[in-house]
């Protein structure tokens, strides 16, 4: 049975956007797809964060989704967070496509994503390679310019 979800990502100033997640079953990779628009060109940090909670905007969200508690790395690094899923890169309308496969991130069982927060930053995710420890936490993004919760959703991508 494919599981769905979706989220709404807003933020204080121009930058939204709409994320839809797609998984086959249990063990299959996740589908994001979608985009966000308002952002300035190049690439941007694109995480999954701790906590479901936007009570006091995009910072309430806590840090990276990271049960296992590792460093923070790329989507394709073994060493990462569950919740680094690198870059998107807007090009010169600020628009920017949602076009990723992962195999970390999860809809179902102990570490789905669902109920947690999506956010999008101000600056480029440096991978963990920043040499110093801001880096091996966050990647160097910078703030957090709009986020949302994931929510479970019957929409077809």
């Amino acid at each position: 049975m494919v599981k769905k979800a979706v989220c709404v990502l807003k933020g204080t100033g121009e930058v939204t956007g709409t994320v839809y997640f797609e998984q086959e079953n249990d063990g299959s990779p996740v589908k994001l797809s979608g985009e966000i628009t308002g952002l300035t060109p190049g690439k941007h940090g694109f995480h999954v964060h701790a906590f479901g909670d936007n009570t006091n905007g995009c910072i309430s969200a806590g840090p990276h989704f990271n049960p296992h508690d590792k460093t923070h790395g790329g989507p394709t690094d073994g060493v990462r967070h569950v919740g680094d899923l690198g870059n998107v890169i807007a090009g010169d309308s600020g628009v920017a496509k949602i076009d990723i496969v992962d195999e970390m991130v999860t809809l179902l069982g102990e570490h789905s994503v669902i109920g947690r927060t999506m956010v999008i930053h101000e600056k480029e995710d440096d991978l963990g390679k920043g040499g110093n420890d801001e880096s091996l936490k966050t990647g160097n993004a910078g703030g957090r310019l709009a986020c949302g919760v994931i929510g479970i959703t019957e929409v077809q991508l």
